[in-house]
């Protein structure tokens, strides 16, 4: 079961309460009478896995920083021949006759 804390609008004294979620909590204080309203609290948040960080989902070729400081946007260590065709495939050589 959940622990909720309420706290008094008219003395600000905090009181600790433990109800299921679906109870309405105290609606008086214990102390003088007053109306109370539930204090909430910010949750803390962990990152567990992979996918929280900047270099974690993005390729190498997609980064901005190589496009940046490249200035052309060509992957690292691809030649680029004059022509822009293929070069052609090394010729086979011939099998040894015996």
């Amino acid at each position: 079961m959940p622990t909720y804390d309420y706290q008094c609008r008219s003395c600000g004294s905090v009181t600790e309460v433990i109800h299921s979620m679906l109870e309405s909590g105290p609606s008086a204080c214990e102390r003088c009478g007053g109306d109370l309203r539930r204090v909430l609290f910010p949750t803390g948040i962990i990152f567990k896995g992979s996918g929280f960080y900047r270099n974690d989902s993005r390729s190498s070729a997609s980064t901005s920083d190589s496009t940046d400081a490249g200035g052309s946007g060509a992957k690292p260590g691809a030649s680029e021949s004059p022509s822009g065709a293929t070069p052609a495939p090394a010729p086979k050589a011939d099998a040894p006759s015996t």
